[in-house]
């Protein structure tokens, strides 16, 4: 069960400056901020990364991959091997990750949908970025059964203290199949990073297929994960998803373990209100450590431990899509004691969040015109 911990709100006064290369001003509780758009005329981007060069990849949904420079000029033209994205509905290019050695290997990883006929599910790559290209690019996993319809594929992407690749994927629209370890759907995935499943993993050499576990699961139970992020400092994996009216959660992960969809929830039928499921607890499922209702639509998490905004250390940044903010959150004993929301409404859709190796926080906007927003300290 969620221990009793009192979460306490707070808004923020915001001092828009004319000028958008000046941004705008942000007056928080611990710290004063400047938000600024380095570039726009993104198409439904989807993923940050950062390159050695202080410049940037973005993924936009509809299945391009960007480069846009430390200056903030995107280049026109996209980089080209991208593999084939079915893109619909909610459905396209999704995660990038750059392996932490990319200054001298170049390797990247992708997770998209994919498909033929339109039953699609996600899959992930690894390639090799070589100037305006991706070469050397495998498919090192994909996620089945394959299935109709254009919802909840995920995806986010991270590597883990061991250097395992992680895996966020939805229940593709089909609650039960979160509940099913047979199936990939609602689960998270981890493997290393050729796409081979790790000896330790908790459902290895318990069967594939036909009602055998699939040893690539490391947790299963969830509805559409959107926000996926390992601690920096004590290595655990933590990850948010949305609920379908209310109900979206904040979840510390365990290896083996069931987070409840959609047999416990806090969320309820859309329209109606009924209830869904068994209820809200149950013992042999892992309560969630925090959750929204109304729902928020969660998208993009990053823990922050930079150097610019040393009041924030140890905070958990999480974007809003449907209430169109930034959440801070302060966790005591991985339980959230404070959220603190910012940029209500003032940049429209975060989509995604992340902290970049210069301390800085960046932001991409979900929008046909989205932009990379950079948030810096002092007014």
């Amino acid at each position: 069960m969620i221990a009793k911990t009192t979460i306490f709100l707070a808004l923020v006064v915001l001092v828009v400056e004319p000028g958008a290369a000046r941004g705008m001003v942000v007056s928080s509780e611990k710290v004063t901020f400047r938000a600024t758009t380095l570039t726009g005329g993104l198409e439904r981007p989807w993923s940050l990364a950062f390159l050695p060069d202080g410049g940037f990849l973005v993924t936009e949904r509809p299945g391009r991959l960007r480069r846009i420079d430390a200056g903030g000029k995107l280049d026109p033209r996209p980089i080209a091997g991208v593999p084939e994205v079915s893109a619909f509905g909610q459905l396209g290019l999704l995660d990038i990750l750059v392996h932490p050695e990319f200054e001298t290997n170049r390797t990247l990883f992708l997770s998209y949908v994919a498909g033929d006929d339109r039953r699609v599910n996600t899959e992930v790559v690894r390639a090799t970025l070589d100037g305006g290209a991706l070469r050397d690019v495998e498919v090192i996993f994909v996620a089945t059964p394959k299935h109709y319809g254009g919802r909840h594929a995920g995806s986010r992407l991270a590597l883990n203290h061991k250097g395992r690749l992680l895996v966020s994927l939805g229940d593709r629209g089909e609650r039960r199949r979160a509940q099913d370890v047979s199936d990939h759907a609602g689960s998270i995935i981890r493997i290393l990073p050729n796409g081979s499943v790790p000896p330790d993993n908790p459902f290895q050499g318990q069967g594939q297929g036909q009602g055998g576990a699939r040893p690539e699961i490391l947790s299963y139970g969830h509805r559409n994960i959107q926000g996926l992020a390992v601690h920096p400092r004590t290595g655990e994996v933590w990850a948010h998803e949305h609920g379908p009216q209310g109900g979206d959660e904040l979840n510390r992960i365990e290896a083996g373990a069931n987070y409840g969809w959609p047999v416990i929830t806090y969320g309820k039928e859309y329209g109606s209100g009924a209830s869904i499921g068994e209820g809200v607890t149950r013992p042999d499922i892992v309560a969630p450590v925090h959750q929204w209702t109304p729902s928020i639509a969660p998208s993009g998490m990053a823990f922050y431990f930079g150097s610019q905004f040393p009041a924030w250390t140890g905070n958990l940044l999480v974007g809003s899509l449907k209430f169109q903010y930034l959440a801070r959150l302060e966790i005591r004993n991985t339980r959230v004691v404070h959220e603190e929301r910012l940029l209500s409404g003032e940049l429209g859709r975060i989509r995604d969040v992340r902290v970049g190796p210069d301390g800085f926080v960046y932001l991409l906007t979900d929008a046909g015109n989205g932009r990379l927003v950079r948030l810096t300290p002092g007014g």
